[in-house]
Parts: C-alpha cells; sequence; structure tokens
C-alpha cells in the first residue's frame, strides 16, 4: 500500500489552489519537508495574472531559504535580486522629512535597559548625535554601500522579481515531486456531512482531490471564502488606503540598499530597485485620489521611463476571521492582507506556511491546532498591523487625509505602546513580534513621537564613559562602512543576473 494513501481522517493528498509567491512557498516547503509523506498537486492557470507588487522583503526571509537549503547567490542571479538593508521614509512627518528604518541592531543595551535610553539620555547632556550613527545598517545606506565582508555583519533582506521568485520557487518544488496542474478551477465541490471541500474541478473537466486544501488565490479567496464563507475583520478605519497603481520603469542609475517610501497627499509611494529595473507603485485612498489622478501622479513622480503601462491593485486591508477553516488553510492575499508599507506580505506568508509545516496534521485536523494556528495568526497580524497604523497616525501633515488619521481612534494595543514610549521612553517588544524595539524606536523617532525620560540606569554612567560608549560603538561602524563597495559593485563580483533571466520573459501582471 502506497504510505500516502490515507486512512479515513489521515491527510496525504494536498493540492494548493493558486500559484504567485504564496503558492509556491507554500510548494516549496511543503515538498522539500514531506515530499515522502504527501502527494502535493498545485493548480494554477497562465492565464490568471497575480498581483506581482510583493518585491521587497523583511530579514527573516534567509532564514527561511536557509530551511530550504538555497544557496543565496543562485538565488540572486535568478531573480535580479538586489540587497536591502532599511527602509527610507521620506515625507512622512512632514513634507522635506527623511528617517531611516534600519534591519540591524542599534547600539548596545543593557538586559535592563535599551540602548535609545543611554543614547536619549546623552542628548540632555549636550552630546549631539543621531540614533542611526550607531546602526550599521543605516550608515551603510547613508552612503548606498554592501558588503557581506565586514565586522559586524549587516542585518539585510532582498528586493527581487515576484515572477522570478515564483519560477524559481517552482523549479526547487517540482524537483521535490510536486505535481503542477494547468487549468482555471470553475467549481469547488463539498463534503455533503460537514461542508469541508472536497474537490476542485476545472474547466476542462478534471477533478482534483484533496484531503488538505491551501488557498493561494489572492484576494478573491475562492475556497475559505468564497465557498466556506469565512469572513472578514476590515481595518479601513486605521488604514485609509485601499488601491495602489503598479508600475516597472528603466534603471536610471545604481541600485539602492533601501526601500524607498515616499508620503504624499493621500498616501505613499515605493521604489524598489532591482538589478534590471525598478519597481514602483503608488498606494493611495480611494476617497481622496482617483484612479487617473494616482496613474497620473506615479508617472510624474517615477522620474524614469515607464516599462509597461501602469496597473490598478484594489484591495482590503484586514484578515480573514480564520486563517484555518474545516481543511482550508489559507495563505498570502487569501488570508488577509495589511498593505505594502514596511514589506510585510511575503514575510507573513513565510511564517504562515512554517507554522502550518510545524502543526500539519498528518493523523487528521485536530481542533486545537486549528484554533492554535488561528489564534498565532491573528496575534501575527495585528501586531503588524499596529506599526503600520503607527506611520499614519504619527504625522503632521495637514492634508485631510493624513489629518484624519492623527485624530482616529487608535487600537488599544497601539495606544498602550504609545503611551509607554511618551511617559518613560518605553519601546516593547514581545518574543514572537517581528518589529523589535529597534524598529519600533526609529519610527517612532522618525515620525515625530517625543519620548518621555529615559530609564534612571542611563543616568547612573558618568559623562566620561557614555561617551566611551558611544564612541566604542560608532568606531567599528565607521570602520567597517569605510572599507564597503557600493552595493552595484558588490552584486557585480558576487551575484550578477546575466539579461537571459529578464530578457525573454513575460512580465507578470
Amino acid at each position: 500500500m502506497d504510505d500516502r494513501v490515507a486512512p479515513t481522517g489521515h491527510i496525504r493528498k494536498v493540492v494548493i489552489a493558486g500559484g504567485g509567491t504564496a503558492g509556491w512557498l507554500a510548494a516549496c516547503a511543503l515538498s522539500h519537508q514531506f515530499r515522502d509523506r504527501l502527494d502535493i498537486t498545485l493548480v494554477e492557470s497562465e492565464q490568471i495574472g497575480t498581483v506581482g507588487v510583493g518585491e521587497s522583503t523583511v530579514p527573516p526571509i534567509r532564514t527561511f531559504h536557509r530551511f530550504l537549503q538555497i544557496d543565496e547567490q543562485e538565488f540572486l542571479r535568478a531573480v535580479a535580486g538586489t540587497f536591502k538593508l532599511s527602509i527610507s521614509f521620506e515625507n512622512w512627518r512632514r513634507p522635506g522629512d527623511r528617517y531611516i528604518h534600519p534591519f540591524g541592531i542599534t547600539g548596545q543595551g543593557t538586559w535592563a535597559a535599551a540602548f535609545h535610553h543611554f543614547w536619549l539620555d546623552s542628548l540632555r547632556r549636550g552630546m549631539p548625535s543621531e540614533l542611526g550613527d550607531f546602526c550599521l545598517e543605516t550608515v551603510a545606506s547613508r552612503g548606498d554601500q554592501f558588503s557581506l565582508q565586514t565586522q559586524p555583519q549587516v542585518n539585510y533582506a532582498y528586493h527581487f522579481d515576484a515572477g522570478l521568485y515564483a519560477k524559481f520557487l517552482r523549479r526547487i518544488a517540482e524537483g521535490h515531486g510536486l505535481k503542477r496542474v494547468e487549468g482555471k478551477i470553475r467549481e469547488v465541490r463539498q463534503h455533503a456531512d460537514d461542508s469541508a471541500v472536497q474537490s476542485l474541478v476545472l474547466e476542462d473537466g478534471q477533478v482534483i482531490e484533496g484531503d488538505l486544501f491551501i488557498d493561494c488565490t489572492g484576494f478573491r479567496g475562492l475556497l475559505i471564502e468564497q465557498t466556506l464563507r469565512t469572513g472578514y475583520e476590515d481595518w479601513n478605519e486605521w488604514l485609509p488606503s485601499d488601491r495602489a497603481v503598479a508600475v516597472q520603469t528603466e534603471s536610471v542609475g545604481p541600485p539602492v540598499p533601501y526601500t524607498r517610501a515616499i508620503a504624499h497627499e493621500a498616501g505613499w509611494r515605493w521604489h524598489i530597485p532591482l538589478q534590471h529595473r525598478v519597481g514602483c507603485g503608488l498606494v493611495f485612498s480611494s476617497r481622496h485620489m482617483s484612479d487617473d489622478e494616482a496613474r497620473a501622479k506615479l508617472l510624474r513622480d517615477v522620474g524614469a521611463p515607464a516599462l509597461r503601462d501602469p496597473w490598478l491593485v484594489p484591495f482590503r486591508t484586514g484578515r480573514r476571521l480564520k486563517a484555518w477553516n474545516k481543511n482550508v488553510v489559507s495563505l498570502g492575499l487569501a488570508s488577509g492582507f495589511i498593505e505594502p508599507l514596511e514589506s510585510t506580505s511575503i514575510h507573513l506568508a513565510i511564517s504562515a506556511v512554517v507554522r502550518l509545516v510545524q502543526l500539519f496534521p498528518f493523523d487528521g485536523i485536530a481542533p486545537s491546532l486549528v484554533e492554535l494556528y488561528n489564534d498565532v495568526s491573528r496575534a501575527e497580524m495585528e501586531h503588524v498591523r499596529d506599526f503600520i497604523i503607527l506611520h499614519y497616525h504619527a504625522t503632521q501633515r495637514e492634508e485631510p487625509m493624513w489629518k484624519a488619521c492623527r485624530e482616529m481612534a487608535l487600537p488599544e494595543s497601539l495606544g498602550i505602546r504609545l503611551r509607554a514610549w511618551r511617559e518613560r521612553a518605553h519601546a516593547w517588544q514581545d518574543p514572537d513580534e517581528l518589529f523589535r524595539v529597534d524598529s519600533w524606536t526609529h519610527v517612532l523617532l522618525g515620525q515625530g513621537i517625543m519620548p518621555g525620560q529615559p530609564h534612571p540606569l542611563a543616568r547612573a554612567l558618568a559623562d566620561d564613559d557614555l561617551r566611551k560608549l558611544l564612541a566604542s560603538i560608532r568606531q567599528p561602524i565607521d570602520h567597517a562602512v569605510a572599507q564597503m563597495p557600493s552595493q552595484q559593485a558588490f552584486i557585480d563580483r558576487y551575484c550578477k543576473a546575466g539579461s537571459e533571466v529578464w530578457g525573454s520573459r513575460p512580465v507578470s501582471l
């Protein structure tokens, strides 16, 4: 007997509905871990375009790649990738302002008090500096520099072509035995007794049966919502942007090692440099800007010739009430969407896939594991949501959209964090949260939220000792950055992609 034939209630046949980044992430991880125990099929249609704007990531993707035994240089050449040390926030506090949210560790704190408490007290004592001076990734970002050969080492993520990434993951998954089926889903059949999904019927009549289904059908949520009616929690009251218009442009200069997030009167614009082009987009609130105005503004502001016509991406911020319902697990846009700011979409899909691997229901779907999966998913989404809301709320811009964000009532979970910062300069981080104390600190200060008195421990250091501490942190950083080449020079040596990588491939939608 084939051990992938399931006894009643056991899970052996997994069907992934939809490709794109989320679908192929799931395919890659499951086939890598469970290739001998599962029969995995992915159904996708070349006729259905993907959103294709998830081109910027956060550092945990590197851990996921190590888990999949992906070679970094091979990956970067295959996806025309560049490195990302930080995000440059421009015009957020007010027009003309800029701050950097770096990925690395800032300074050197103690178990009792984070470094920013000592830095804040140094300002009080008349020792001027910027918080970013004590972060390697910030200093390297200022000079558009990058290297993997420095001490201390940089913490980084990637920019890449989303279509090429899905293609790269597909090659790995198929090498592990995954079966891909081309076709559009015409019908979803359910079991009569419990309404769980039984099979997918394709337009050509093929029937794809499964024990567990993974919904990667994007915003429409074909299985999780259209079939199971799971429900959705809308977050538009806190996150006003509900549309984006995206475009790809020629590169008119060497790639910078950061994503640019540039605020405008009704939202913000992204700028993501790859080896061969730049991904650009304008995120906006449809209540404050029309589609035509957004398209015209994007083309006017990108500063480079477009490689194709812009395309519109409507979205609804929020989360599915259950990420896992019956025998359907939703991933990527099917499970919810917060918006592109801070580049969390791919991370949330990876995190969900890893969670599924850890809780995989080989012996049948246990309600306790489903409840645990959904509870962790909810908490993770809400944490990211609060961090994104912070950017919209903490601003001095006077346009109607920004004024409304400044005056809106906040989720209590975010309100507690802001009060702790304003009263005692505390930036809190739970162990499982994506955004660390350093991330909260850089954004809180960058957005202009003034902290209260720092930790009393900071005042215990004598002036000379504090100066020595600050100098001992800055000197290795300055020395490391002085040795770094430009990012372009490093890419040319380390992972330069040939024109054949992108030259003949149709651009993804």
